[in-house]
């Protein structure tokens, strides 16, 4: 989530949003907007985009008052702003007005950096909004939407939300503030499981579950209902190649508690309990086996083989008859 520099006053002169998560950006300017009404019920607010935000416009909006009204002035994609805009704004960064509120949002990257340094040289309260590409981040998102809802969910229900969602925050955040308003108690897999069937078994993790598990029939049924649901095939193929290496790393692990595992493997503690329960039947050699069968299937999704759909299911045939190996020997 939005992670905040140590001046965390709400109605400092400047809030410098940096980042490219848009339900992020949009929750730093809320912010500011609702402590800005709360101080002040008739806070004026203007919410510009750079093509309205003209040489001359910034002096115009942050005038005095005749009436000293408090405003909020939210500039956005701050980094496409011309190069005589930037000028006003260095221009007012320098001498903010009082009872005023100036919001950039700028993505972060190198194109308008002059106008970033000078904010931050300005001393302005900083929210970081990065966009959340990695399942680690999404899954500390949800976990955080929860605390701050004041409720309590399981580790197994906050990855079952994930997977179930995907990557888009602003579902996630609705998944959760749906949770919140419609279950009391804890939540844990079992009521993500029963509000989002469908969308739970079209993930890509789901496949991989049930294929590391050894049930062929639900892995294929998981597999068609992802792709028939606009799963894209290589999400697939990268869930089978976590799910088998994780088989693989927590078989060769000595022995120990979860916490421990977890910190020498890099894994939660709750996962290592589910891969406890799914290495049954696993052999060294089935690892090797699966591991060969998802780079089969990785290259041929990629554009090394005519059929990405069969790739997929040969991949998910071969790593569930692997996963029941050792059940026979």
């Amino acid at each position: 989530m939005a992670r905040k520099n140590a001046s965390d006053d709400l109605l400092a002169p400047v809030t410098l949003a940096v980042g490219q998560e848009e339900l992020l950006l949009d929750r730093a300017v809320r912010e500011v907007v609702v402590a800005a009404k709360a101080a002040d019920a008739d806070t004026d607010v203007r919410d510009l985009t750079p093509d309205q935000l003209q040489p001359g416009t910034l002096a115009e909006l942050v005038s005095p008052s005749l009436f000293a009204e408090r405003k909020v002035v939210v500039v956005r994609n701050a980094q496409d702003l011309s190069a005589d805009t930037v000028k006003d704004v260095k221009a007012y960064l320098a001498s903010p007005a009082e009872e005023i509120t100036l919001v950039l949002l700028h993505a972060g990257g190198p194109k308008g950096k002059g106008l970033l340094d000078a904010a931050r040289k300005a001393g302005a309260r900083e929210v970081a909004c990065p966009k959340m590409t990695k399942p680690a981040d999404r899954l500390a998102f949800v976990r955080g939407e929860f605390r701050t809802a004041g409720r309590s969910a399981t580790p197994e229900a906050c990855q079952a939300l994930v997977d179930a969602i995907g990557s888009d925050l602003r579902e996630l955040a609705s998944a959760v503030t749906q949770l919140v308003a419609d279950v009391e108690g804890t939540i844990d897999e079992a009521v993500v499981g029963r509000y989002y069937t469908g969308r739970a078994e079209a993930s890509s993790f789901t496949v991989a579950d049930r294929a590391v598990e050894g049930r062929t029939a639900e892995a294929l049924e998981a597999l068609r209902w992802s792709l028939s649901t606009g799963v894209a095939p290589v999400l697939i193929t990268s869930a089978l190649a976590q799910g088998v290496r994780a088989i693989g790393k927590l078989s060769s692990a000595r022995g120990g508690r979860p916490a421990d595992l977890a910190r020498e493997l890099g894994m939660p503690p709750w996962k290592i309990d589910r891969v406890r329960q799914q290495m049954r039947g696993w052999t060294p050699d089935g690892v090797s086996v699966a591991l060969r069968a998802v780079a089969e299937a990785d290259a041929g999704v990629k554009g090394g083989g005519d059929d990405p759909e069969y790739a997929l299911e040969k991949a998910v045939v071969t790593i569930a008859h692997a996963a029941r190996s050792g059940r026979r020997a």
